[in-house]
């Protein structure tokens, strides 16, 4: 249907998810296998969501799958929020991920919209 590597959101949110990956080298290495994976998981998770709906049959399976990936966005928020609260990781830090995770929600809802 679409050409993944073209769309503006999927290029934003590697570019995300590589910041997420840098940032997360800071986190405890006890949580290697707990909330940081899950973390990695979750970042990987949305630009993997917007390239596999792209690649769907119909426009409302591709809106399926950017839900999917804007409920990735949330729950990565969370994840780093948590972070922060825990003291894991630095809010001045985790900011521009979090603004950058705005601008992608944005970016999901907008294409979502056009797909109707």
């Amino acid at each position: 249907m679409h050409d993944f590597k073209g769309l503006r959101v999927w290029v934003n949110a590697m570019d995300m998810v590589e910041q997420v990956y840098r940032l997360l080298n800071a986190m405890p290495i006890s949580e290697q296998y707990g909330l940081s994976s899950q973390m990695q998981r979750c970042a990987v998770s949305i630009p993997s969501n917007i390239a596999e709906g792209s690649g769907r049959y119909s426009a409302k399976e591709f809106r399926r799958f950017l839900g999917i990936a804007y409920g990735s966005c949330n729950e990565l928020e969370t994840q780093l929020l948590l972070s922060t609260r825990l003291d894991y990781l630095q809010k001045v830090k985790v900011d521009p991920i979090i603004r950058q995770l705005d601008e992608l929600r944005q970016m999901i809802y907008r294409l979502r919209k056009s797909l109707e």
